[in-house]
C-alpha cells in the first residue's frame, strides 16, 4: 500500500547507527524527511545520502530533520555515517517492517530477475504527524534537490 498526502505517518520503532531505539514519536512537533536507500556504500545510495548531507542545512532551516532507512545493520550505518560524515541519523530496518509500511518494499527487477527490496522512497512528515509528500520509485541522484524544493 503506498501512502498519499494526508495520511497518518506509519509508526516505527527502529535501531539508529548507535543501536538506540527511534520511534516516530520521538519527533512529535517536528518535522520530517524520511529516505528509503537499498544499501549503505553502493553509489547509488551513497549519492543520494551525500545529496541530502549537502542540503542538510537548508532543510533544517525550513524546520526538517532527515532520516535515512536501509536494511544494513546499525554498525554498517555508522561506518556509512562516519565515513560520509552525515549529520543525520540513519535507521536500521533489517526485518524491512517500516518500508513495508511506507510502502517502500517490494518487487523489483534487475537484469530480468524479479526479486524482493527497498523501493527508493522518500516522504515529508509534517509537524502533525501526517504525510504531507510521498515520492516512489525515485532516482538517487537529483532526487535530494527535488525534495528541498518541494517544501520551500
Amino acid at each position: 500500500m503506498r501512502l498519499e498526502a494526508g495520511d497518518r505517518a506509519p509508526d516505527f520503532n527502529r535501531p539508529d547507527q548507535t543501536d538506540t531505539a527511534r520511534k516516530l514519536s520521538d519527533f512529535s512537533g517536528r518535522k520530517l524527511v524520511i529516505y528509503f536507500y537499498p544499501k549503505a556504500f553502493t553509489p547509488g545510495c551513497t549519492t543520494e545520502s551525500c545529496d541530502f548531507r549537502d542540503r542538510h542545512q537548508a532543510l533544517a532551516k525550513a524546520g526538517y530533520e532527515i532520516l535515512g532507512v536501509s536494511p544494513d545493520a546499525p554498525d554498517r550505518l555508522e561506518a556509512f555515517r562516519q565515513e560520509h560524515d552525515l549529520p543525520f541519523s540513519l535507521l536500521s530496518d533489517e526485518d524491512h517492517s517500516m518500508a513495508e509500511a511506507y510502502g517502500a518494499w517490494g518487487t523489483k527487477t534487475n537484469y530480468g530477475r524479479e526479486y524482493q527490496g527497498i523501493i527508493r522512497s522518500t516522504f515529508t512528515i509534517d509537524s502533525d504527524g501526517k504525510v504531507s509528500n510521498a515520492w516512489y520509485n525515485v532516482k538517487a541522484k537529483g532526487h535530494a534537490e527535488r525534495v528541498a524544493g518541494a517544501i520551500d
